[in-house]
């Protein structure tokens, strides 16, 4: 069974080589490196199956680097903040990351998160992990066929969505959230619902990276699609 490679980027030696440790005592084949040029060229080389991303390192910062890796890929990516309510973390979510973490951070909490988007990834999640694709998952095959929501046609077997009839690119993320979301249209789907069914958290989070995904997901299948509902949470609209 493939182990999980992870690109870390992070300029601090002390966190660089205790958190390298960390994941690769948990069985994760670990790439570290501390600037984002490096990161880039690391990853182009490498082709790792998940990227830690510090949004501070020098060369190229977390965000730009989420940006270029985004530009190429659909690779999950997490990136880790020294402030929990700093700009850079709704930069870096916008940028294209699917979570992050702030640091410091507990090794277990960062290998829980870790394992929780590479699960919804379809990834491995460690040395014994299943790489099944999402497509094939037990997951994907709660919903079933091909819906249709006005000119949005969502594929949920074959894991595409048409706008129009043109295909539309959606990160693994954002296809979970538009899975739920056309799983129960009309219904009005709570922040926290969402944290626990696409971002697989059994505790309190950051409602600060639906929203993110929710407005990229609206720029892409449109803005008029998803409502707001103003103290409950979002709906698609039937």
């Amino acid at each position: 069974m493939a182990e999980t490679h992870v690109l870390f980027v992070e300029d601090d030696d002390v966190i660089r080589e205790a958190t390298q440790l960390a994941l690769e005592r948990d069985g994760f084949v670990v790439t570290a490196v501390p600037d984002g040029l490096a990161g880039l060229e690391a990853f182009r080389a490498d082709q790792p199956d998940i990227a830690l991303l510090d949004v501070m390192v020098p060369g190229l910062d977390g965000v730009s680097l989420c940006r270029r890796i985004r530009d190429e890929s659909t690779v999950p990516v997490i990136m880790l903040s020294a402030r929990a309510d700093s700009i850079d973390v709704v930069l870096g979510l916008e940028a294209g990351a699917d979570d992050y973490v702030t640091k410091p951070f507990d090794g277990a909490v960062l290998v829980a998160r870790i394992r929780a988007v590479l699960r919804r990834f379809g990834h491995a999640s460690g040395p014994n992990g299943n790489r099944d694709s999402p497509a094939a998952g037990a997951e994907a095959d709660d919903f079933g066929g091909l819906l249709r929501f006005g000119d949005l046609e969502v594929d949920t077997d074959g894991m595409e969505v048409r706008k129009g009839g043109v295909p539309v690119a959606l990160t693994p993320t954002e296809m979970r959230l538009l899975l739920e979301f056309s799983a129960a249209p009309g219904t009005v789907l709570s922040r926290d619902r969402l944290l626990e069914r696409v971002w697989d958290y059994g505790w309190g989070g950051d409602t600060r990276v639906v929203d993110v995904h929710v407005q990229r997901l609206r720029g892409k299948i449109g803005t008029d699609r998803i409502d707001t509902v103003r103290g409950f949470g979002y709906k698609l609209r039937g």
